[in-house]
């Protein structure tokens, strides 16, 4: 049975080191191979929007437009629903294949066998 790596990311530009460390993991792994998915939560959920990654900057971070790419070319990323609905995001505003979704499947994801599940 293949290991499944869910990371949901809380915090944004309000917290850049802990959002640029959920990014880097979940981006890390699905470059190694593990099926990741990132979850887009609080602050983190503007990353769902076009050009909103190019905006981010952390001295010695990778840039978060790579680390996106990564874990959307071989990932699953997705915006929390309540959270992209305080912001008026919707599924026609975000990058393709960014999803939104809600919590149930978030603890779908999180409780599947072999599934460890990270919070940044």
């Amino acid at each position: 049975m293949a290991r499944s790596l869910v990371v949901k990311a809380t915090a944004g530009a309000d917290a850049p080191e802990r959002c640029a460390q959920a990014f880097t993991v979940a981006a890390t792994a699905a470059a190694a191979g593990v099926d990741v998915s990132l979850w887009l939560t609080g602050e983190s959920t503007w990353f769902a929007l076009p050009g909103r990654a190019q905006e981010f900057e952390l001295p010695h971070s990778a840039p978060l437009p790579e680390l996106l790419h990564v874990i959307l070319a071989t990932g699953k990323v997705t915006a929390c629903t309540q959270c992209a609905a305080r912001r008026d995001i919707g599924q026609d505003d975000v990058i393709p294949g960014v999803r939104i979704a809600g919590a149930a499947v978030f603890v779908e994801e999180a409780m599947a066998e072999g599934a460890q599940a990270l919070v940044y």
